[in-house]
């Protein structure tokens, strides 16, 4: 399949796809404190600095980004909205630890608690929505378990919803950045709260209203230029841990700090990563979902080609003076009718021989099925083109 002179202008384009496990050698070794650590960017999933990165260890409320990924999918998918309202369970109320102070009873919205647990890192708001998701705080344990498995997080059981510590609860600085960068890439409207220092609950109970103050537990929202999130943790166990995401330009990073001896050098090392990333790293936009990217063929159609859309946004992290990648794009062999959307091939990123990542290409437009008549009078323009008939006089050898 032939491709028109607009796919020519993306070669060197960058293609992303959530696709993990490409890894960079460390550049140089920052001799961090924590027990594990790893630097990834949220496009591609690239490592761009590990430490330690696959061992198992207490994951303490850093377990609540798997909590938070679980109920944002349950509200796409139609199963729960956000303005639906809880019941805080007896259970849920008990929470120790860091909490929001929720009585038995009480009812708060799905996004009051999401708001807690963002902010707040609010075991019983936590414990809340879990029980609202899954029925039960084991149910949706259960659920935590599965999409772990499904999102390749081979280091992690989870015990429960909140991270309080339990016997065999562990993850590892490489898993907690898979379902980081999960959460950020496809609800990155979970910022509006990771990134807000500082709001307030209002508690409606038997006893009146009362107003609790949430300040947020991750200082680098204050602290960090781009500062995105996204969640903090800290247990007797777990030490401190932290899985930092921090945005500028195109460029999205999560460092996840893991066993950390003191609160201080965990922010100060995730610092010191996400600096070392965009210092050492760029990410390059070549397109952005629904951009144009190329033209095909397509026989028996009203028209004689189609524009080629990219589904996914072209990009992706790279050190700094890398050598310029090339895009493929392949097509089917069209034949009308083509419909808007549909896939009709795929673009391929390669560099050094090597595919980094790929996207699906559809179809810009509609072209419907041209009829007997159309295809006749097309003919008679190829008849007419190859035998000199119907061009200029300059084309025909006039002065």
């Amino acid at each position: 399949m032939k491709l028109k002179a607009l796919a020519a202008i993306v070669a060197g384009l960058i293609v992303s796809v959530p696709a993990y496990g490409g890894q960079y050698e460390n550049l140089t070794d920052l001799s961090l404190e924590c027990e594990s650590a790893i630097l990834v960017d949220v496009d591609g999933g690239n490592v761009l600095y590990e430490h330690n990165s696959s061992e198992k260890l207490p994951p303490a409320s850093i377990t609540k980004i798997m909590t938070l990924l679980l109920v944002y999918e349950a509200e796409r998918d139609g199963r729960i909205s956000f303005t639906d309202e809880v019941s805080v369970s007896s259970h849920a109320a008990s929470m120790g630890g860091s909490q929001v102070y929720l009585e038995e009873g009480e009812r708060q919205s799905v996004e009051e608690l999401v708001k807690c647990v963002s902010i707040a890192s609010a075991n019983d708001a936590a414990v809340a929505l879990a029980e609202y998701i899954g029925g039960s705080e084991d149910g949706f344990v259960e659920m935590m378990n599965e999409r772990a498995k499904e999102l390749g997080m081979e280091d992690t059981t989870f015990k429960n919803a909140c991270g309080l510590d339990g016997d065999g609860h562990l993850s590892s600085a490489r898993d907690i950045a898979v379902m980081s960068a999960e959460l950020l890439r496809n609800f990155p409207e979970i910022t509006e709260y990771t990134t807000t220092w500082q709001d307030s609950l209002t508690h409606s109970t038997r006893r009146g209203t009362s107003e609790f103050g949430l300040t947020n537990t991750n200082k680098l929202v204050k602290w960090y230029e781009g500062a995105t999130g996204l969640k903090t943790g800290s247990t007797s166990e777990a030490k401190y841990c932290l899985s930092a995401s921090a945005k500028r330009g195109d460029m999205e990073l999560v460092a996840v700090i893991m066993a950390a001896p003191d609160n201080k050098s965990r922010f100060s090392e995730a610092m010191e990563l996400l600096d070392y990333g965009f210092a050492n790293y760029a990410t390059v936009t070549g397109a952005e979902k629904g951009d144009i990217i190329g033209e095909a063929d397509v026989s028996k159609g009203t028209a004689e080609s189609v524009e080629l859309a990219v589904e996914d946004d072209i990009r992706a992290t790279l050190p700094k003076g890398s050598a310029e990648p090339t895009l493929t794009v392949t097509v089917d062999e069209l034949t009308a009718p083509v419909h808007k959307g549909d896939i009709v091939g795929k673009a391929v990123y390669e560099l050094d021989g090597e595919t980094l990542a790929e996207a699906e290409v559809s179809a810009a437009a509609d072209v419907g099925r041209a009829s007997p008549a159309d295809m006749f009078c097309r003919l008679i323009k190829l008849w007419c083109s190859s035998y000199g008939f119907g061009g200029t006089e300059a084309e025909h050898g006039g002065e």
